[in-house]
């Protein structure tokens, strides 16, 4: 074994603990400059080369600054390293031509790394990262692979390259002006037409940048990648922000662009999304801000259930302990649960738009899942059950106490992590909370961390912590998977069940990744009727009787995978998918 070594520099805070880890090194104590104190930053850098692994500066640290990890044997030399102690990327994948390549693992494993090495806005280092690199010393390293030609080109800028970035809601700050100067600037395949009414931009054509919702701006950024002509696409997560109808159009203008000969590389969390888009899988694995490896190709289900499974079988690598495991539940039976709460008929009207909901029961221990297109009235209908908005008609008629989490986050708090969670989670610094809630959010990660500094994965496990630790009879989540990896949502989502039935409350929850609907739901409500003018929810029913009736009006079909049981997307117009039609089982056949 080898072994890398890694500060977190927004951690480590020399000042407060004087230097623990140098102090308690014994190699130091022998003399050697196994740690050192870094001139510029002031703070410890650690000699891979003479550490003996021990572990001693990792558990002296007061602030979990330091890890020591030890890594595979069979690991090769690194691509790219971002400098001493800082994070390690080893491998890259395979482009296929015409083909779609997706890029599934946790965040910060290495993928948006990958993309900007592969668009040219970062050069790979070859993990001499104290040397000067240069393209030249690339392309040798890649001597006799595929890759070769490819840095070849892309050095002499006789490549094209498209990147789609992960986070669109900074576009406004770099782009201005209308939506339709901005696609008009870009159009160079003349699949305008096609691609405003794939993606439903024609709405917001006249508008300003500026005013474009995070919905928006993903379809409009979507838009104005594959409306240009390139050899090469990339796409950092495509669908966050976007309902199920939306997901799958951007699947299907992406998904053209390799029928049209192109090749494409899509990072993707939604694991519906990204077996329906995808034609061959890289599985990521290592440790999340260490160390990143891309392990070999695989056709996309292949590729996908080794994911679920945890075990990578020709690396012969195992990186979970435990498969993830979907059941199929059988509906709830309405009437031998205990009744939390009820409410009547409800309306709720503001200026253009307006909302009606069937009346309905919550009951103890259960997770209610809503879902329906973006602007159809799901977070108006949250809000009026945590009563934050009133109904114009109807009423709550058992008032219970609610725990409500936004679907839009605000960062403006001006403090750190620990500071946010003294002020407001009640149970902050006891065993239930630490066990229940700090463990499965990994919330120690960020413990240090400024509120105003986090990345939008872990605002969002903040959040979603905040609202757990909360004394409440139902806990309201709007969109609580944003942001957060495979894992994470899985995570999440045993979290929130195991505090709910624990508690003998409720949940209800309004997502769009039908792979997290399916694995946490007991019963489901939908919302249909016209975006953005007015909206109508049914009442909590069965988990399946919800979703045909919602993937009848999408017009997609779904099956479980045979080995997994995961949900997955019938390719349109199949032999299953016309079948599954005729007999009106959208969701999956009954038996299946």
């Amino acid at each position: 074994m080898s072994r890398i070594s890694i500060l977190d520099h927004d951690r480590c805070q020399p000042k407060k603990c004087s230097y623990m880890c140098i102090e308690y090194c014994p190699g130091v104590r022998m003399d050697e400059d196994t740690i050192i104190i870094d001139e510029k930053t002031k703070k410890p850098l650690i000699s891979e080369e003479l550490c003996s692994g021990c572990g001693i500066c990792t558990k002296r640290c007061p602030f979990d600054a330091v890890n020591i990890i030890n890594l595979p044997e069979a690991l090769e030399d690194p691509i790219h390293r971002y400098g001493q102690n800082m994070f390690e990327l080893f491998g890259m994948p395979n482009i296929s031509e015409g083909s779609v390549v997706g890029m599934l693992g946790p965040n910060g494993i290495g993928k948006s790394t990958i993309i900007r090495i592969l668009s040219g806005e970062l050069q790979p280092n070859l993990g001499k990262y104290d040397e000067d690199i240069t393209w030249d010393d690339v392309t040798n390293y890649f001597k006799g692979s595929q890759l070769q030609n490819y840095f070849k080109k892309l050095s002499d800028k006789d490549l094209k390259v498209v990147h789609k970035p992960q986070m669109v809601d900074i576009l406004p700050k770099y782009v201005k002006g209308e939506v339709k100067n901005l696609l008009d600037q870009v159009d160079e395949r003349d699949q305008m037409d096609n691609v405003l009414d794939s993606l439903d931009i024609r709405p917001v054509l006249n508008r300003k940048i500026s005013k474009l919702s995070g919905g928006e701006l993903q379809r409009v950024a979507i838009a104005a990648a594959v409306l240009k002509d390139a050899d090469f696409y990339y796409f950092d997560e495509p669908t966050s922000w976007l309902d199920v109808r939306q997901r799958l159009n951007a699947v299907k203008v992406i998904r053209e662009l390799a029928e049209d000969g192109k090749s494409v590389m899509v990072i993707e969390h939604d694991l519906a999304a990204l077996d329906a888009i995808s034609d061959y899988v890289h599985v990521l694995y290592g440790k999340a801000g260490g160390y990143g490896v891309v392990s070999q190709m695989r056709g996309v289900r292949v590729g996908i259930n080794a994911y679920i499974n945890g075990f990578l079988r020709e690396e012969n690598v195992r990186f979970r302990k435990q498969a993830i495991v979907f059941q199929i539940r059988p509906p709830t039976p309405e009437e031998e649960g205990e009744v939390l709460t009820e409410y009547s008929h409800l309306k709720k009207s503001y200026d253009g738009f307006s909302l009606e909901s069937d009346q309905g029961k919550i009951y103890h221990n259960e997770i209610v899942t809503a879902f329906g297109p973006n602007g159809i009235g799901k977070t108006t209908f949250a809000k009026m059950l945590a009563e934050v908005e009133k109904p114009d008609e109807g009423k709550i008629n058992k008032k219970v106490n609610i725990s409500y989490k936004p679907q839009y986050l605000s960062s403006e708090f001006e403090g750190s992590v620990q500071e946010f969670l003294y002020t407001n989670a009640p149970t902050y610094g006891t065993n239930i909370f630490k066990t229940e809630i700090m463990k499965p959010f990994s919330l120690e990660e960020i413990i240090d961390k400024q509120v105003s500094d986090l990345s939008g994965g872990e605002l969002q496990r903040l959040a979603v912590a905040i609202t757990l630790s909360q004394p409440a009879e139902i806990y309201v989540l709007d969109e609580p998977t944003a942001f957060l990896d495979v894992e994470q949502r899985l995570i999440a989502s045993r979290t929130i069940r195991k505090i709910v039935e624990s508690r003998n409350a409720a949940s209800i929850i309004i997502d769009h990744d039908i792979v997290f609907i399916d694995y946490i739901s007991d019963r489901a409500m939908v919302f249909h009727g016209h975006p953005g003018s007015e909206g109508h929810s049914t009442s909590p029913k069965a988990l399946r009787d919800s979703m045909n009736r919602f993937l009848s009006d999408v017009g997609i079909t779904f099956r479980r995978d045979k080995e997994t049981k995961r949900p997955r997307v019938n390719k349109y117009n199949s032999f299953l998918d016309r079948k599954q039609k005729e007999m009106g089982e959208y969701y999956y056949i009954k038996n299946d």
